[in-house]
């Protein structure tokens, strides 16, 4: 099944998710759907609560950017109920984009090394340590169970000029090549 992505201004992305358990229902055909929503949506990663699901688990499929980063060949993971526990080195911008934020991609700085914590499929708690573009790519999902959007990364001028955009994709206004779920209006 193909999940619709939750479009900016709905409330659940800005929910800080809850963990799961190992009885949560489903979770497996849960993930696989994911996966696929991801696909289907040409995305790199996708957090639960861009489906609408506030509960803290991601997924990560990192091979699009194999070219540029060979770490990146082949990487795919579940994350669930991560924390990240560090992160550091010096600040990098990288240009980010969002499948909940459609047509909109910004130079974000994050700092290039993490350490997460995180449980597996089976639960098994796992402590590793990424760089680069993985590493990135986990810090925008893991913002994502922690209720933050990478626009939220952005100099307020930035956010100033972006606004009409951001509303209008709540809107609905937006032309994308896969389902969105909107905000209901107030």
């Amino acid at each position: 099944m193909i999940y619709p992505i939750v479009a900016y201004g709905d409330p659940v992305l800005r929910k800080k998710a809850l963990a799961i358990h190992p009885d949560h229902p489903k979770l497996t055909e849960l993930i696989d759907n994911m996966f696929k929503t991801m696909y289907h949506s040409q995305g790199v990663g996708l957090a639960a609560p861009q489906i609408g699901l506030a509960i803290r688990l991601f997924v990560i499929d990192a091979s699009p950017f194999k070219e540029e980063d060979s770490s990146c060949d082949g990487f795919k993971k579940i994350f669930i109920n991560a924390e990240i526990l560090s992160e550091e080195g010096e600040t990098w911008k990288f240009n980010e984009g969002c499948l909940s934020i459609p047509g909109i991609r910004e130079d974000v700085n994050r700092l290039p090394t993490l350490t997460i914590r995180y449980q597996d499929l089976n639960f098994d708690t796992h402590t590793e340590e990424y760089t680069g573009i993985i590493a990135r790519i986990i810090q925008h999902e893991y913002d994502h169970i922690e209720g933050i959007l990478f626009t939220d990364k952005l100099s307020p001028l930035k956010k100033t000029m972006l606004k009409g955009r951001l509303n209008d994709i709540s809107k609905g206004k937006v032309d994308v090549d896969y389902k969105m779920r909107f905000p209901k209006s107030r």
